[in-house]
């Protein structure tokens, strides 16, 4: 099936350049240069993966990104002139996936692109066999997690995990009580060639703690270990 990927910018000559590259790496291409019209299209044609600007008329990359994110666990790649180290940790806290700083090579893109796609099969095609030989679930007091279904509740209430968090909650899960560094579960949860910083894992684990914990400012289930990492408690 010919992956769908969303350009969301303003910039014409931009806008061509991306298109002319993606199509000729066999993606089907849509495009968008208003955030909020952005919204519209992604709800209605529900992209395999969005390229998204920060700087846009009507709504700004980053706030759209945050609205998406509340229903949408689409790949979102943001693109933007603005090299601030804020800025790029603000677009990972509210959902992006990985982030490119403009002027980029095109090459680099579509190898950003092609790690999300890699990833995201990876992550599906491995579920059914990682889980062959073991119980169908991990349950832990109030928590469970049906590895057949994929699916996590608390209290009987299914929790809405992104891919990510649920991927990470269950390698989490798997090693109760196993010291685990960011960057050992940068390269086992999101891959080896995931581009990202150690930022990115202390931000799912705040959404999973916001999801799973009863206190999330005071965890007991992930527990921080200082100037190591995180462990699962159970």
């Amino acid at each position: 099936m010919v992956k769908k990927i969303l350009i969301v910018e303003d910039e014409i000559t931009l806008q061509e350049t991306l298109t002319y590259n993606l199509e000729r790496e066999g993606y089907q291409v849509i495009v968008e240069g208003n955030g909020v019209k952005a919204l519209d299209v992604a709800q209605e044609i529900q992209p395999d993966l969005i390229l998204m600007d920060i700087m846009l008329p009507g709504l700004d990359g980053l706030e759209i990104t945050r609205i998406l994110r509340q229903n949408m666990s689409v790949p979102i790649i943001m693109l933007t002139a603005r090299d601030a180290e804020i800025d790029r940790v603000l677009g990972l806290e509210i959902g992006a996936d990985d982030y490119l700083v403009k002027p980029f090579s095109m090459r680099e893109l579509l190898a950003r692109v092609k790690a999300q796609f890699r990833r995201l099969r990876l992550l599906q095609d491995d579920l059914a066999p990682a889980h062959k030989n073991t119980s169908p679930s991990m349950v832990f007091d109030n928590l469970k997690m049906d590895l057949i279904r994929g699916e996590v509740s608390l209290d009987g209430q299914i929790l809405a995990l992104k891919p990510l968090e649920y991927n990470l909650l269950e390698y989490l899960m798997e090693r109760q009580g196993q010291v685990l560094t960011r960057d050992h579960l940068l390269e086992q949860v999101w891959g080896w060639d995931f581009s990202g910083g150690s930022r990115t894992v202390d931000v799912h684990i705040r959404w999973l703690r916001e999801k799973i914990e009863r206190n999330p400012s005071a965890p007991t289930r992930i527990v921080t270990v200082r100037g190591k990492g995180y462990r699962f408690e159970g």
